[in-house]
């Protein structure tokens, strides 16, 4: 057997009429508002336990509210090697759209729940159903876009990444306070619906038949899991996508709460301040893919370029220290804001690297699993470390924002020294 890097050019697996450049785009939109409504059906937690009639309807603490923030991600890290398996081999279309309905309807039931059991299960059930929306979406975008636009394609599905907590939050804010928790899960999951109607209309039916099945899982074979479980960028982009994700879940799960509860706003307020971080990550987000897109363009090394980018973010998001440390109510929220919008530098630019740049084509789908396993492993050590910090420390943001830093740092390091071309997932071939 022989090896060559994901560097090396890959062989169209895909005899069908290309999409033209307008339908392409769209469809990019489309999935990104998908990935936004999955954010905002998510994000409804968050939201839930700032308020206080959902609270103490389930005499919930800090170490409870954590547990339950955090049990959407279990289900959903668990699930996504199923569902970048079965994107490898059986397409997008009809596997993301049948997820989506589930995770719409159990976000709606949630608001039917009467006991924290039963609330679990809702959680649990749509975290299992949300994790097809990021292995899809990547799938796609490695099918349809070049490198040169993959940093302004993926900056477009991380915004809807972004979006969804940054609308989710004062969203579902306001439904409690004028309505009911209740209203609020059930609006959320219905409305949610909807997105199915373009999906289904719009998107072309990219189930293989049974020839094209045996080819696309030949081709899938040709990285065999030994050959990702070798690689360190595998390794590393898992260490990567937890340490940017811990902050990111840590602003979506408890940035309501630290702002209404520790800083003293009110909860519409914090809803309002959460829109501001999330829509900053969100723009640069795109902005930046963009303007790394362009230097490769030019001619710029394209692993040097995105690596800048995401070390960049990592350097300013660190800055949320400075707003722990401040006694000033305005400073405090200022770096809130910067040091989440800074991480936008990151968004985009690491995904394309970890997910495009240096990942062979048949792999996508499985290394994305791989990588989201540990983004939604963040995701539930982010819920359930931080209520533990906030029981041990009386209710004190210090030291979950210290866990903040230090991830933050270590994502930086491992990006400047572990990912290298050189160390990407081998394509075997017969010699």
């Amino acid at each position: 057997m022989a090896s060559i890097s994901a560097e090396s050019v890959e062989k169209p697996t895909q005899s069908v009429k290309p999409l033209s450049t307008t339908i392409s785009w769209a469809i990019l939109l489309l999935l990104a508002l998908g990935v936004m409504i999955s954010n905002i059906d998510r994000s409804t937690m968050s939201s839930a336990i700032a308020a206080k009639s959902f609270t103490s309807y389930f005499a919930l603490s800090s170490i409870g509210k954590g547990w339950l923030n955090s049990a959407f991600f279990w289900s959903y890290g668990l699930f996504h090697l199923l569902c970048g398996y079965l994107v490898d081999r059986y397409g997008v279309k009809w596997p993301y759209a049948v997820c989506f309905g589930v995770w719409c309807l159990a976000t709606a039931a949630s608001g039917l729940m009467d006991t924290l059991a039963g609330l679990v299960v809702m959680r649990l059930i749509i975290g299992a159903a949300e994790s097809m929306a990021i292995p899809a979406s990547f799938r796609w975008v490695r099918n349809n876009f070049s490198e040169e636009h993959s940093g302004v394609a993926t900056g477009i599905i991380a915004a809807g990444n972004k979006f969804g907590p940054a609308i989710g939050a004062p969203v579902a804010i306001w439904l409690i306070e004028n309505y009911s928790w209740r209203d609020m899960f059930i609006a959320s999951g219905v409305v949610g619906l909807v997105w199915l109607i373009p999906w289904i209309m719009a998107v072309r039916n990219d189930f293989p038949g049974k020839e094209a099945r045996a080819e696309q899982k030949r081709e899938a074979s040709s990285v065999p899991i030994s050959n990702l479980l070798a690689s360190p960028v595998v390794w590393g982009s898992m260490v990567v996508m937890f340490c940017y994700s811990y902050f990111t879940f840590f602003c979506m799960q408890w940035m309501p709460d630290y702002l209404h509860n520790q800083r003293g706003l009110s909860l519409e307020d914090s809803g309002l301040f959460t829109f501001f971080s999330f829509a900053g990550i969100a723009t640069v987000a795109i902005l930046a893919g963009w303007a790394a897109d362009r230097l490769i363009a030019r001619g710029a090394n394209a692993v040097r370029t995105r690596k800048a980018f995401t070390i960049a973010g990592y350097v300013g998001a660190s800055t949320i220290l400075l707003g722990a440390r401040t006694e000033s109510l305005d400073l405090a929220l200022f770096w809130n804001i910067f040091s989440l919008t800074c991480l936008g530098l990151t968004t985009a630019n690491q995904v394309a690297l970890v997910r495009i740049t240096l990942i062979p084509k048949p792999a996508v789908g499985m290394v994305t699993g791989m990588q989201q396993f540990a983004t939604s492993f963040a995701g539930g050590v982010a819920g359930a470390l931080t209520g533990w910090l906030l029981q041990i420390s009386n209710n004190d943001y210090d030291l979950p924002m210290l866990t903040i830093f230090a991830f933050l740092v270590l994502g930086a390091t491992t990006t400047l020294f572990v990912l290298r071309p050189e160390w990407s997932p081998k394509i075997s071939e017969m010699a």
